[in-house]
């Protein structure tokens, strides 16, 4: 079993940055690939970033792309996205998800970020 911890989200204007922190316990060693997701009001749960185990990096939303860095501790067991520049389009519930590949395995509760004007 693994437990996804996530922390780090708030409310914040537009322009501002956060740092979102996931953390993980357990058996650790089953996840190769980590990934952070977005759930907007009404709207399906998208994948916002993704790390593998060698640190390639994956960020299938152009808008992010270049926005938020996601990256990877793995002495602490600690998965981060950084965000930078938020937009009110960013707004949404982020969850962290581990497994042997991106969508599969283990899900966080999720952290609200929510930007206003």
């Amino acid at each position: 079993q693994v437990q996804l911890v996530e922390s780090g989200g708030g409310l914040v204007q537009t322009g501002g940055s956060l740092r979102l922190s996931c953390a993980a316990s357990g058996s650790t060693f089953s996840i190769n690939e980590f990934g952070w997701y977005r759930q907007a009001p009404e709207m399906q749960r998208e994948l916002v970033a993704g790390i593998t185990t060698d640190g390639r990096t994956i960020y299938p939303d152009s808008a992010a792309k270049g926005r938020f860095t996601i990256s990877r501790d793995s002495a602490k067991h600690t998965v981060y996205l950084q965000m930078n520049n938020l937009k009110l389009e960013d707004t949404g519930v982020y969850y962290c998800n581990g497994g042997a590949y991106l969508g599969a395995g283990y899900w966080g509760k999720g952290t609200l970020v929510t930007v206003s004007s």
